[in-house]
């Protein structure tokens, strides 16, 4: 099994709305699955609905298949205040 290429972000912006929007807009031109990982809970990455049920303050694992290398480095340079954690 392929490991994952992950990244960690925290939106403690107090309007995170447009933050959102923008990270959903990036994962849906993913051709494979985008999972956003926040404790024990793991939504879909592509549906704005799944993001805004996790606590953004708190931070979170986006997990991606590695062959979407470029994904993963828009998402470090669109968030780049954002970014906790690289793996």
């Amino acid at each position: 099994m392929v490991e994952p290429m992950k990244v960690t972000l925290c939106f403690k912006d107090v309007d995170f709305s447009s933050k959102v929007s923008e990270f959903v807009r990036i994962s849906s031109k993913v051709d494979t699955s985008v999972d956003v990982v926040s404790g024990r809970y793991r939504v879909d990455g592509k549906s704005i609905m799944g993001i805004f049920s996790l606590d953004l303050s708190q931070p979170f694992t986006v997990e991606v298949n590695p062959i979407e290398k470029p994904f993963i480095e828009e998402i470090k340079k669109v968030f780049a205040d954002n970014v906790v954690e690289e793996a």
